[in-house]
C-alpha cells in the first residue's frame, strides 16, 4: 500500500505546504505550520461531506437556469438597510465583524426582532421540495401571524438566559425568535432543517465546531469548514444567514481569508467606546455598493439610526476649523476638520494626524508651504477629523490645506463655507468625484459658499462657489476673512 505524504498547514492563515517550515510561507507568521493528522486530513480532502451530498443536484445548463426579480427584505433598520443595499436577499449569507463589546450583539438581536414583526420572504418557489411553505402552516398552527416570520438564534458565546436579559432592556422579546445555545454546526443545521426559519443568526462562527474535525473550535480548519456547511445550506434553502466574526488586534477578520470569499457580503462594525456613535461599513456586498455606511447612536435602548449630520460641530467660528463634503459609498456627509498650527519645542516639528492619513498631512503641509507660502517647517502640525471619523476621501485635501492656512495666519475661513478639491504636489485643485451630491447636501444643511476646483463645474449650484484652480496665494483667497485677537 503506498505511503501516504504528510499534510502541513499554518493555523493562522490556513495556507497548506508540502513539509514542515518555520515560518509560513502565505502570511508570514513563525511557529504556526503544523502536520495535519490523518483522520483530519481525510476530512479536509473529503469536504463533501453527507449534508451536501444528500442535496447535490448535478449541473444544470445555462438556459435553464430560472431567474426571478430579487425581492428585497427590509430589515426595519433603515441605517442597515442603506449598508445592505435596500433589504436582505433570499440566500444572502453576511459576515459582521467588530471589536468587543462595540455592540455586534445588540445589533443582531435588534435584527431579530423586526425581522420577527416584518417577516422575511424566504425566497423559494412553490415547487419546492423542501417543505418553507410547510414550516409557515406550522406558525400559522401556533398562534402566530401569517406575516410574522421565525427567526433562529444560534449563539455559542451566550445562553438562553443571557439573551433573553438583553432582549428585554432593549424591548426585543419577540415570539417569533427562537434560541439556541449550540456549537455543535451540525446540531444547529439539523434544528435550522426542522424549524425552516426565515432567518439564521450565529453568533460567532469562531466557537463553533464540527465533529468530523480533530482541530478545536476556532482553528483555520473549524471556522472554514463550518462557514462552509451554513453557506451551502443558506444557499440550497434560500434562507438568509448571517455569521459574526471575531476580529484580530489588528483590527482585520479572525481566521482564514476564504471566509471572506465565501460569504456574499462583509459588514465591519466600527467606533470609539468614549463617542456614542457607531460605524456599520460594508466592505463587501454581491448584493450592492460597497463601502456603504450606516451610522447608528448608541443608546440605553440599544442602537438607533443617527438623526440629521452627527460628525459636523455647529459650534462658534475660529481659526482652523474648515468643514468638507465627504463620500462614504453614496452617502455624503458633512465633516469638520480641525487644525492647529504651534510652535514646535523641540528641533524636530511633529506632524500628527487624527482621521486622515499621516502621510498625506504630511504631504499637504509641504504643498501648503512650497505653494502657497504658508510656514510649516519649524512648527508643530496637529489635524484632527471632529466627531472621531475616519475619511480617506481625498476632496478633504483643500479643507485641510484651508484649516493650516486658518490656523497659521489667525484668519477666520467664509462663513458658512466647504472647502473640496483633492490637492496635488504641484498645487493644483483637481475635480473630485460627484460634485453636485455634495453641493445639495452642504445647501441642505445650510452652508452658503464652498470652494471648489474650478474644472468640473456644470449646470447651476445650490451655493456661491469660489472656483480654484491652485492652492498659491492662499493668503489673498476671498474665502480667508479677517485676523482673530485670541
Amino acid at each position: 500500500m503506498a505511503k501516504t505524504s504528510p499534510l502541513f498547514e499554518c493555523t493562522a492563515c490556513g495556507a497548506r505546504h508540502p513539509k514542515a517550515l518555520g515560518k509560513c510561507t502565505a502570511c508570514g507568521a513563525w511557529d504556526t505550520v503544523q502536520e495535519v493528522r490523518g483522520s483530519l486530513k481525510r476530512d479536509l480532502q473529503r469536504a463533501g461531506s453527507a449534508y451536501s451530498q444528500s442535496h447535490y443536484t448535478g449541473p444544470v445548463a445555462l438556459p435553464d437556469v430560472e431567474v426571478t426579480d430579487t425581492q428585497r427584505s427590509p430589515t426595519g433598520l433603515v441605517e442597515l438597510d442603506r449598508v445592505l443595499g435596500g433589504g436582505v436577499v433570499p440566500g444572502m449569507v453576511v459576515l459582521l465583524g467588530g471589536e468587543p463589546g462595540i455592540g455586534k450583539s445588540t445589533l443582531l438581536l435588534q435584527w431579530a426582532a423586526q425581522a420577527g414583526e416584518s417577516g422575511v420572504e424566504s425566497g423559494l418557489g412553490p415547487e419546492d421540495t423542501r417543505g418553507a411553505r410547510g414550516g409557515r402552516r406550522e406558525s400559522e398552527a401556533n398562534g402566530r401571524s401569517p406575516s410574522s416570520s421565525t427567526v433562529l438564534y444560534a449563539s455559542g458565546e451566550e445562553s438562553e438566559r443571557q439573551i433573553k436579559l438583553r432582549a428585554q432592556r432593549l424591548g426585543a422579546e419577540n415570539p417569533g425568535i427562537h434560541l439556541l445555545a449550540e456549537t455543535d454546526v451540525r446540531r444547529i443545521i439539523e434544528e435550522a432543517e426542522r424549524m425552516k426559519p426565515d432567518l439564521l443568526l450565529v453568533d460567532s462562527i469562531q466557537t463553533l465546531f464540527d465533529p468530523d474535525f480533530e482541530s478545536s473550535a476556532g482553528s483555520v480548519s473549524q471556522v472554514r469548514g463550518c462557514a462552509a456547511m451554513l453557506t451551502r445550506w443558506a444557499k440550497t434553502t434560500g434562507t438568509p444567514l448571517v455569521l459574526v466574526g471575531h476580529v484580530t488586534k489588528d483590527g482585520g477578520l479572525a481566521g482564514p481569508k476564504v471566509l471572506e470569499h465565501l460569504v456574499d457580503t462583509v459588514l465591519a462594525f466600527e467606533g470609539d467606546r468614549h463617542h456614542h456613535h457607531r460605524l456599520l461599513r460594508a466592505l463587501k456586498n454581491r448584493f450592492g455598493a460597497a463601502f456603504e455606511l450606516g451610522v447608528f447612536a448608541m443608546t440605553e435602548k440599544g442602537l438607533v439610526p443617527a438623526e440629521g449630520n452627527p460628525f459636523f460641530l455647529d459650534a462658534e467660528p475660529r481659526p482652523g476649523c474648515a468643514a468638507t463634503v465627504v463620500l462614504s459609498g453614496t452617502r455624503p456627509m458633512v465633516v469638520e476638520i480641525q487644525a492647529l498650527v504651534a510652535a514646535a519645542g523641540l528641533g524636530i516639528p511633529r506632524r500628527t494626524a487624527l482621521g486622515i492619513d499621516g502621510q498625506r498631512l504630511s504631504m499637504l503641509c509641504a504643498v501648503a508651504e512650497r505653494r502657497g507660502g504658508v510656514q510649516l517647517h519649524d512648527r508643530d502640525v496637529y489635524v484632527n477629523v471632529a466627531g472621531g471619523l475616519e475619511i480617506e476621501d481625498p476632496a478633504a485635501d483643500l479643507a485641510v490645506i484651508a484649516a493650516l492656512c486658518s490656523s497659521a495666519t489667525g484668519r477666520l475661513l467664509a462663513e458658512k463655507g466647504l472647502f473640496m478639491g483633492e490637492v496635488g504636489l504641484t498645487g493644483e485643485v483637481r475635480p473630485v468625484a460627484q460634485l453636485p451630491l455634495r453641493l445639495q447636501e452642504g445647501a441642505r444643511l445650510g452652508f452658503a459658499c464652498a470652494a471648489v476646483p474650478r474644472l468640473g463645474l456644470e449646470g447651476r449650484s445650490p451655493l456661491d462657489l469660489f472656483p480654484e484652480t491652485s492652492v498659491e496665494r492662499l493668503r489673498g483667497k476671498a474665502w480667508l476673512k479677517g485676523v482673530v485677537e485670541e
